[in-house]
């Protein structure tokens, strides 16, 4: 009878051993994988209770606070309940999305268990605030984001006239992103509401504004490139061989006969320097027929590959946001080729696509990986993330993009480049010179009867600091409506006025 006692009494000791083990195990190491599973109703009613981490765009002009948790009114200091506020408001909407009592957007839900300090890097102080009595606190994200380019690129959309638009402006050499813009954009204050009724109210009149504000149009919304695609096409000539380089004469009659029998003319039926341009004639002119020529000697296949070297078709790209791929479909048909050469097919771009082809022109042929996330900082000061700048691929070689850039400067820097007047030195003076590619891009769906005005474009030509994409819905002129919003940018970011 002892010996049976005795071993019920080990078994019992061993498994109290084993429940102890495992209590301590999940507090110490799954506490914070628990805290986040979005069914967890304890979290869901204490997410308020502690200051969730604030967001900095941290690049120039910083650092200034975009996003953080102040008392909610009726608070009081035994029972602090937090609600999320945006200091930047619509400016910012695009990058900080909101936090609400429903979930979240943006860099807001990309991270939020440093934000909401769930992440198992901040077991350790978890644990240390909970021995003190101390208040949970959420680590803070900083961004690359630069303030002044960042303003400066919400108010040229703000201003140009109600056009549905967006922008990225990228640092080549790191792949930092130094603004991202959408117009018309949303309050994300509206959204921090503790009051579950007005929360829905508000967020579903948002869902049917027929405007869509809540879309990011810099990373989510594709367009067609126009002319500004002809930097793609421009390279793959180059690269391929198929074009000896910018000085080749390349034919460009007026119209061209395409091989299905339709007629592709040039823009205004321009001759384009007597039908024999230089290729670097023809691109400042952004000669239509030119570059189909020069598209459908590479081919279709081709083209697509080296459109893929510069970030295209990429499905899985992300900033952390997940970006929506630029487009260019698989094509075998010579005058699908030429009408894709120049971005009129069934080519679509992202407004940071047209920042990556700029920058990796910029960068001596060399693509990074866009980002936002500088550092994430814990309560205690210590850096417990950030992110290292990586070569997303080599798009072209040093000598294709040192040609790509002479090309483009002609396009802001010759007296007949289409950007002469807008982004030339009558728009910024002869101390910063632009590099660019304009686009008019057909767009039968603007709803606004003009054509999708595109800029791509990095600055300064000698040694490039920013590439900005932009693209406006409805625009007309690539040059008229995109370009000076690029030189604002620009402007901006580099103090040059």
């Amino acid at each position: 009878m002892n010996r049976a006692l005795f071993r019920l009494s080990l078994a019992c000791l061993a498994m109290f051993v084993l429940l102890l083990i495992n209590v301590n195990y999940v507090q110490a190491f799954e506490g914070n994988s628990l805290a986040d599973r979005p069914g967890n109703a304890r979290t869901f009613n204490q997410q308020f209770q502690y200051q969730r981490g604030s967001i900095i765009a941290a690049g120039t002009g910083g650092p200034v606070t975009i996003a953080e948790s102040r008392p909610a009114p009726g608070s009081t200091s035994g029972n602090t309940t937090y609600q999320r506020y945006y200091p930047g408001g619509p400016a910012y909407a695009p990058i900080t999305g909101f936090d609400s009592i429903y979930g979240s957007t943006g860099i807001e839900e990309a991270y939020q268990k440093y934000l909401a300090g769930t992440a198992s890097s901040l077991t350790v102080h978890n644990l240390i605030s909970l021995l003190t009595g101390k208040p949970k606190q959420g680590a803070t994200v900083y961004l690359t984001v630069s303030p002044k380019a960042q303003q400066a690129a919400y108010q040229a959309l703000l201003s140009d006239g109600g056009h549905e638009a967006g922008v990225v402006a990228l640092n080549p050499s790191t792949g930092a992103i130094l603004a991202m813009a959408s117009y018309p954009s949303f309050n994300p204050n509206r959204l921090t509401t503790l009051d579950g009724t007005k929360f829905v109210k508000i967020d579903n009149e948002l869902l049917r504004d027929p405007a869509q504000p809540l879309l990011n149009r810099a990373i989510n919304q594709t367009y067609p490139p126009g002319s500004s695609f002809k930097v793609i096409t421009g390279s793959a000539g180059f690269s391929t061989g198929k074009v000896a380089g910018p000085t080749a004469t390349v034919a460009a009659p007026q119209p061209l006969k395409l091989p299905n029998g339709n007629l592709l003319n040039n823009d205004g039926d321009e001759t384009c320097f007597g039908g024999h341009p230089q290729v670097i004639q023809a691109f400042l002119l952004s000669c239509n027929t030119a570059f189909a020529n020069i598209g459908m000697k590479v081919g279709g296949p081709a083209l697509r590959t080296y459109a893929n070297r510069f970030g295209w078709n990429d499905a899985n790209l992300t900033i952390p946001m997940l970006v929506s791929p630029s487009v260019v479909p698989p094509i075998t048909d010579p005058s699908y080729t030429a009408m894709t050469s120049i971005g009129q097919f069934d080519d679509q771009v992202t407004p940071l696509q047209e920042a990556m082809d700029a920058a990796a022109i910029a960068n001596h042929g060399t693509l990074m990986r866009p980002y936002l996330l500088q550092q994430v900082q814990a309560p205690d000061l210590s850096i417990i993330g950030s992110t290292q700048p990586t070569v997303l691929s080599q798009a072209v070689s040093p000598q294709v993009a040192s040609d790509m850039q002479q090309m483009m400067i002609q396009v802001t820097q010759n007296p007949a480049g289409t950007a002469y007047a807008t982004a030339g030195p009558p728009a910024v003076g002869t101390s910063l010179v632009i590099a660019g590619k304009t686009g008019t891009a057909e767009n039968t769906v603007s709803g606004a009867g003009l054509d999708d005005a595109v800029f791509t474009c990095f600055a300064p030509a000698s040694d490039p600091k920013i590439a900005v994409g932009v693209i406006v819905k409805g625009g007309g002129f690539g040059a008229d409506a995109a370009a000076p919003i690029a030189v604002k940018i620009i402007e901006a970011y580099l103090g040059v006025h």
